[in-house]
């Protein structure tokens, strides 16, 4: 095979993982992806690398990544399965992603059926009684001093009372490493019921499990979390043991 054939069978490669990633998302603004191999390794099915590169990138569960920058170590593929533009891993491999997210995909996940589904007929107590409860439209944004701040309507489900539910909170990893939690939570002067928003964080903890935004076939270790003014970057450790889309 020649340098030219290598070349070209890159380029036919870092197509096909590109649409098969895209298999996977319901919007992509920009997407591309790099494989590198080298004629010999590419007959047996041996990649050095790949590398992903996303913008705008809008996952299941409508959350949005401003950016997203994926390495790989050595792939192991089917060469013959590859030959027809399919990409199947042979053996699992780890990856490394840097996500950034935005105040804006961080409210618009917050919004979507997804988690509004999931905020809705929530069971916590209040005034030492059982009661159910369903946010509203929540607010999200980042302050800075690494903190996040949210505010909600949340509606008692059995009277219709209204009440506001407001917070500043730092994030920060979560024992089991791939979810994240709410320290030192901070009542905003607007809130109206302490015990309401104790509530909806218990009920609601689970919707910060990475779990809820993985690809098919990924399991997802949180490495590092950086709050910053208006934005949230992630570094993540990635298993994979099957391709997205194959």
């Amino acid at each position: 095979m020649t340098k030219g054939d290598s070349d070209l069978g890159e380029q036919a490669l870092s197509k096909a993982f590109e649409m098969g990633l895209s298999t996977q998302l319901d919007a992509a603004e920009d997407l591309n992806a790099e494989i590198r191999t080298n004629p010999v390794a590419l007959m047996q099915g041996e990649l050095e690398s790949a590398d992903i590169q996303g913008r705008g990138l809008v996952i299941k569960n409508d959350l949005r990544t401003e950016q997203l920058t994926v390495k790989t170590d050595g792939l192991a593929i089917d060469p013959l399965k590859a030959a027809l533009g399919q990409i199947e891993l042979t053996r699992p491999t780890n990856a490394t992603a840097a996500v950034e997210l935005t105040e804006a995909d961080i409210e618009r996940a917050c919004n979507s059926d997804y988690i509004r589904q999931k905020l809705q007929s929530l069971a916590v107590t209040l005034n030492g009684r059982p009661v159910q409860v369903s946010a509203e439209h929540i607010t999200f944004s980042l302050p800075g001093d690494g903190l996040v701040a949210i505010a909600a309507s949340v509606i008692l489900d059995e009277t219709g009372d209204r009440h506001q539910v407001a917070f500043r909170a730092v994030p920060a990893m979560g024992p089991q490493g791939h979810e994240i939690v709410l320290n030192n939570i901070q009542i905003e002067s607007e809130n109206t019921s302490a015990a309401l928003t104790e509530g909806l964080l218990a009920a609601a903890k689970d919707l910060l499990d990475l779990h809820n935004f993985t690809l098919s076939g990924m399991t997802l270790q949180l490495q590092s979390l950086d709050v910053q003014p208006r934005k949230i970057a992630l570094q993540v450790q990635a298993y994979v043991e099957s391709f997205p889309g194959s």
